[in-house]
């Protein structure tokens, strides 16, 4: 009888080998007498008997099928094991562990955009993280006719609705076309919200979606830039006086860098403007006073007293002795 008895026995268990398994139904439907149920963490183990549910295990643990899960099935409690009659039952495995799925935009969108009748063509990346919500819902519409549910197969659901959404977040609230990465949390706060009601229509749930980034076209990239440019020559004054203050403020205390240097620029350039001013004030002086002597030689007054060439005494002469320079 021991011979049968280890001939008979197996284990029914699920070792999540496939990455991104949401289900798993165990193949084998045969459960034989001293058959056993290992669930493990982040699993929940359910019963189907004629492709209704009997029972739900959800504490993780090595059973006895037959005095351990037996006694609670709804319908089949009062199973015996024969020698001939295995348990012909199906034995769903759930993940019930949160999943990380990175998605993509397979073709560019075409948005609306002012100065683009075409529109502008954007694509866009991110993560999204789904579960098991509803283990009822999950038995009912995908259960019954597949033997596994993976993470692909809600991403290749989710992708294929994605365009729309995106177009439909974005389009709200007067965006900025050019700026979508600024309104990314609240764009995907409404897909997310979106894509949850539509995905426990086959009780999987979506309880996060983010967008890393918005990807624009290589025109509109260097559009950008030079933009950027154009404001940051605009900025330069503004940036120079600034520098220049910060580099006063820290000249007391042994300032360097680029803000010391700024301010020895702007410091030599003062100099240097004065330095013009004086000259263009000592000319335009000169020039009046030899223009005020031929005014006063015209008038027939006194000539000066000094030669505003030389400075020697003129004594009254129409010449100056020392340089020859006419006086009046």
């Amino acid at each position: 009888m021991g011979f049968f008895k280890n001939q008979f026995s197996s284990v029914v268990e699920w070792n999540e080998n496939g990455a991104g398994v949401l289900f798993y139904k165990f193949q084998n439907q045969e459960i034989k007498k001293g058959s056993r149920l290992i669930i493990r963490p982040g699993q929940d183990a359910i019963f189907l008997y004629n492709g209704r549910v009997e029972g739900i295990f959800t504490d993780d643990g090595d059973y006895d099928i037959e005095s351990q899960i037996i006694p609670f099935l709804t319908t089949l409690k009062s199973f015996k094991f024969g020698f001939n009659t295995p348990l012909r039952a199906e034995v769903l495995f759930i993940n019930t562990k949160e999943l990380l799925v990175k998605w993509g935009t397979k073709n560019a969108i075409n948005l609306q955009a002012p100065g683009l009748p075409g529109g502008m063509p954007i694509r866009a990346f991110g993560t999204f993280n789904c579960r098991v919500a509803e283990h009822d819902v999950l038995i009912e519409k995908l259960a019954g006719i597949r033997q596994t549910y993976t993470v692909e197969d809600v991403k290749e659901r989710i992708i294929a609705s994605l365009d729309q959404l995106l177009m439909s977040w974005i389009s709200k609230e007067g965006r900025d076309m050019f700026n979508l990465q600024a309104d990314a949390r609240s764009i995907a706060k409404g897909i997310e919200s979106d894509l949850d009601m539509d995905m426990r229509k086959i009780g999987i749930g979506i309880s996060d979606f983010t967008i890393e980034s918005f990807s624009y076209p290589e025109e509109i990239k260097k559009m950008q830039e030079k933009a950027a440019a154009q404001s940051m020559v605009g900025d330069m004054d503004k940036y120079t006086r600034m520098a220049a203050a910060d580099g006063m403020s820290q000249g007391g205390r042994g300032g360097s860098g680029m803000a010391a240097d700024m301010v020895g620029l702007q410091m030599g350039m003062a100099i240097g403007q004065q330095m013009v001013n004086q000259m263009n004030l000592n000319g335009a002086g000169q020039g009046a006073q030899t223009a005020g002597a031929q005014q006063n030689a015209s008038q027939g007054g006194p000539g000066p007293k000094f030669c505003p060439n030389c400075g020697t005494p003129t004594t009254g002469s129409k010449f100056c002795g020392n340089c020859g320079n006419q006086l009046y």
